[in-house]
């Protein structure tokens, strides 16, 4: 077994953030989302968007945006109309099962219960995490 002291921090924070994304998968794949549709359901709560739109906040490209949309209009989670107003825009809306789905997997908070039932002080480690975010953000 490898010496986790030894390691480096840049490497501990980020095998720490390979296992944290493992476990979260694990709660939205229960839910049969991945963490790109669960974003997308996020951002629809303010919605709906354009495709264009969606992506942008997302933070990722357009044609990125189409396979996800694609499975959650499959599984009943999202509409894709043309706006009536220009036809050229796809507008995305979260349906009822979507938002639905979005608010049981919010209850209880499991990505924050996934450090902080690991951590002894989860706040301090999120403001430290922000501070390092932040700092190399605007470097």
């Amino acid at each position: 077994m490898d010496d986790h002291a030894s390691w480096a921090t840049g490497r501990l924070l980020l095998v720490a953030a390979r296992l944290v994304e493992r476990e979260w998968n694990a709660v939205l794949a229960e839910r049969g989302l991945t963490h790109a549709g669960f974003l997308a359901l996020h951002v629809l709560q303010d919605g709906p968007w354009t495709q264009r739109e969606l992506a942008a906040r997302t933070y990722v490209e357009e044609q990125t945006i189409r396979p996800v949309l694609d499975r959650l209009e499959r599984d009943g989670h999202v509409v894709r109309e043309r706006d009536t107003a220009d036809r050229r825009r796809v507008m995305v809306t979260r349906t009822d099962l979507g938002g639905r789905t979005y608010a049981e997997i919010m209850e209880g908070d499991p990505a924050e219960r996934i450090i902080a039932d690991r951590v002894e002080d989860p706040e301090a480690l999120r403001a430290e995490l922000i501070r390092l975010i932040t700092g190399i953000r605007d470097g």
